[in-house]
């Protein structure tokens, strides 16, 4: 059984969090402590259906991204998939999940910003969350709109970034733009098209990197005193 409570970690590793369907598997990474900023960020992977999990390889280089603008970085496993216990919810559960670890964040890191991001799926159950967190920023990568009902998704009262491949092969940009271009004008994110990319990002994940690190790094908090 995860200890329901368990301090947020000095050293990068894993953590076993009680979540509602049982245990959930996180991995903390922190940056190096020169550069550590009073901010944590949530990242949710793919969908768990189709072989996503935290060790997805556009949640890393998000992570990395955002690490090394000296931020702490929160991936962890939906329900179901590596060591979370459960199963596949089709996204409400997971939603759930990843309000107990913003719970357990917020608990244990009080004086944090919030940030959120996600990849694909996780781009979905991370907007669904947003609504009952104090985020401060979001990161978007893939939103699968047009696959997934997006009518419960509001847009974050925060700065948003969202990053989409214009060569996507499983979430359709154009979708997505039209999703973007359908909502009042103060509530778009700001929208960054990658081109010759595909949704998984082969050849142009450090092309992501930049884009998410020159993007965010204007709302990035001031260093505690």
């Amino acid at each position: 059984m995860a200890p329901a409570r368990p301090p947020f970690p000095s050293q990068a590793g894993e953590v076993l969090l009680s979540g509602p369907a049982g245990v959930l598997e996180a991995l903390v990474d922190l940056p190096e402590p020169a550069d550590a900023l009073p901010a944590t960020a949530l990242i949710c992977h793919p969908h768990p259906m189709h072989g996503g999990s935290m060790h997805n390889k556009v949640v890393t280089m998000i992570e990395r991204s955002l690490r090394e603008l000296g931020l702490r970085t929160v991936r962890f496993n939906f329900r179901g998939v590596g060591a979370s216990t459960g199963t596949y919810d089709d996204g409400r559960g997971e939603t759930l999940d990843l309000l107990a670890v913003a719970e357990w964040v917020r608990e244990q890191r009080p004086n944090d910003a919030l940030w959120l991001a996600g990849f694909s799926f996780g781009a979905y159950v991370a907007l669904l969350g947003a609504r009952h967190l104090p985020v401060k920023q979001m990161i978007s990568v893939a939103p699968p709109a047009g696959r997934w009902d997006f009518s419960a998704v509001l847009a974050p009262p925060c700065p948003w970034w969202v990053v989409q491949g214009e060569d996507d092969d499983i979430v359709d940009p154009h979708a997505v733009y039209s999703w973007i271009d359908g909502m009042p004008e103060s509530e778009r994110p700001t929208l960054i098209r990658m081109p010759d990319t595909g949704h998984f990002f082969h050849r142009r994940l450090m092309d992501l990197r930049g884009a998410l690190k020159n993007g965010v790094r204007s709302n990035l908090p001031a260093a505690a005193a």
